[in-house]
């Protein structure tokens, strides 16, 4: 299994970022009538953390994640980095090639 982290051309300084889960998610509960005081942690999912970048990267999201999901799998990393699980080295250059005709220098894959 082969891990690369994914990054994305940031809109306003042009350098690479990548999204890190810092902690879960938080889903709390409101109701009509009354008080409820739970809370649900929920890690992330890989894509749930790719489409938090809409708006940060120069592409969509949702194009990066068209292109991604055919060679490998959207995964969160055990430091909650955004991630793709590829199989092999030819998955890797093969997504590596299609990134790069499709968004140039804007989607990086990085190890």
């Amino acid at each position: 299994m082969i891990r690369l982290r994914l990054f994305g051309r940031c809109r306003i300084y042009h350098d690479p970022v990548s999204p890190v889960l810092r902690g879960p998610a938080q889903i709390g509960w409101d109701a009509w009538f009354r008080r409820i005081d739970l809370v649900t942690p929920r890690r992330l999912k890989g894509k749930e953390l790719l489409m938090r970048t809409r708006g940060w990267w120069t592409v969509d999201p949702s194009l990066v994640a068209e292109v991604v999901e055919p060679h490998g799998r959207l995964v969160v990393g055990d430091e909650g980095e955004l991630m793709v699980e590829l199989e092999t080295q030819q998955e890797v250059e093969g997504l590596s090639a299609q990134l790069s005709e499709r968004f140039g220098d804007q989607v990086i894959l990085a190890p």
